[in-house]
């Protein structure tokens, strides 16, 4: 008999059988944990070395040393507590100034000038699209939007630093990484209308993308749901023995949900490769990081559950790219979690629906915005490469703005989905009750039209 990682005495099962595609290795991951797995899942662990029952080890140490299940406890007679939190900050991890100098000495692996220059281009198309997208709403032409702005840098370089066969479960705040895997203008502009053409046909919020050639989760509304799933993603792909990770994206009042918590220690336990990126933004809506913690922010949660972690400035590109980088390359590697928490800050209001100079200054956002652009600072290094000139930033802002305003006209006149959307994608036969709803729902329209929506085809 064994014992696994998840302390379960087993027999020797025969092998499973093989699995019938991502979408059913991701579901076998996701219940591995139930009472009817018929297959207790083993997993390499990075624990303790003693995994015997508590007993006190008195043959080799005199009594010093408690032998306990996760390893040998030392005993000692001074009553001392562990402090609530340390003297010092865990220190920020950066590479450039706010000049744009590069930090002496670094261990930064310099990327070719095609891959920094479409880094900061795509800041900038992010960017324009937030603005434009924003007008929109406050137009009324859009129901819901929100922005990146001050936190490009976290997406896009990060996304840079990953591979395609990675997997992204992000928040909402991630548009930066699709953009950088391939997803275009019209993409993003056909979801936001919720038009036809829509990959989710209408049934989300504006800005809840999601796109399965480019391996990113349909974003989810409610808080945090998306860490435990990236888990069990992550597990999947270990199970599969694949070349790749899960990467999934936080802000900083997500680690106040129940799923935080229960996420780190699944993936620290099962020894998963998932990189969890915490956009560490100083304000949870209105709730500022004051009010959530009285630790040392977000990174030393990792060490809480045996996660490997490490505090990065997240508005330095650079390092944003460098840390995702080595951290993608020790999840996979060593098959276990890391946790980032990148320190950046939310210049705009939280969404559409908020408006953040009621609980915070305007000269606190100017600061942010004006002296801690991580775009600003990113410019300046590549201007000091010489690799970006001001008429070549000029020209991609003109020709993206002109892109995008196409696709947004293109997207407004698009058919919507029809009412027949609302109930399909989820059974292979659709059930009865779910019938019945869509009939009496077309009955309803039919009869009311002036509560409905016209341009939605019956």
């Amino acid at each position: 008999m064994i014992r696994t990682s998840l302390g379960l005495l087993t027999r020797n099962f025969p092998s499973p059988p093989p699995l019938l595609g991502a979408a059913a290795a991701r579901h076998n991951a996701l219940v591995l944990l139930s009472s009817s797995n018929r297959y207790a899942l083993l997993s390499p662990t990075r624990r303790f070395e003693s995994t015997e029952a508590a007993r006190l080890h008195e043959d080799e140490n005199d009594g010093q040393e408690l032998d306990f299940p996760g390893g040998r406890v030392p005993f000692t007679s001074e009553m001392k507590f562990i402090a609530e939190s340390t003297e010092k900050r865990v220190s920020c991890y950066r590479i450039l100034h706010e000049n744009g100098e590069t930090i002496l000495p670094t261990n930064f692996k310099q990327l070719s000038k095609d891959v920094m220059v479409k880094m900061y281009k795509d800041m900038i198309t992010l960017q324009t699209m937030d603005t434009i997208f924003f007008e929109a709403q406050r137009q009324g032409r859009i129901s819901f939007y929100l922005t990146s702005a001050g936190e490009e840098a976290v997406t896009i370089a990060s996304a840079a630093a990953l591979h395609s066969d990675d997997v992204v479960l992000a928040q909402y705040r991630e548009p930066g990484v699709l953009l950088w895997r391939g997803f275009g203008l019209q993409e993003f502009a056909d979801q936001v209308f919720g038009n036809r053409s829509d990959y989710g046909k209408g049934r989300q919020m504006p800005i809840h993308y999601g796109s399965n050639l480019l391996n990113y989760f349909t974003v989810s509304s409610p808080i945090g749901t998306q860490l435990p799933h990236a888990v069990g993603v992550a597990y999947s792909l270990k199970m599969d023995r694949k070349d790749a990770c899960a990467v999934t994206y936080f802000g900083d009042g997500g680690t106040s949900e129940g799923d935080f918590h229960a996420a780190l220690n699944f993936a620290a336990v099962l020894g998963a490769p998932v990189v969890f990126i915490c956009r560490n933004n100083g304000w949870a809506i209105s709730t500022s990081i004051q009010e959530q913690f009285r630790s040392d922010g977000v990174v030393i949660k990792g060490q809480a559950y045996g996660v490997r972690s490490i505090r990065i400035d997240g508005n330095d590109a650079l390092a944003v790219y460098s840390a995702t980088r080595r951290a993608r390359e020790m999840a996979i590697a060593e098959q276990m979690p890391v946790l980032i928490e990148a320190l950046t800050y939310r210049v705009g209001h939280h969404s559409t629906s908020d408006d953040s100079t009621k609980y915070r200054g305007v000269d606190e956002i100017e600061y942010w915005k004006t002296k801690r652009s991580p775009m600003d600072r990113f410019a300046r290094w590549l201007r000091n490469n010489g690799w970006l000139s001001e008429e070549d930033e000029s020209m991609h802002r003109s020709t993206v703005k002109k892109q995008l305003l196409q696709a947004i006209q293109k997207a407004e006149k698009a058919e919507k989905a029809p009412v027949s959307a609302l109930f399909n994608d989820v059974y292979d036969h659709i059930p009865s009750n779910l019938h019945e709803q869509e009939q009496v729902l077309r009955q309803t329209m039919k009869r009311y039209p002036q509560d409905y929506p016209s341009d939605v085809p019956l």
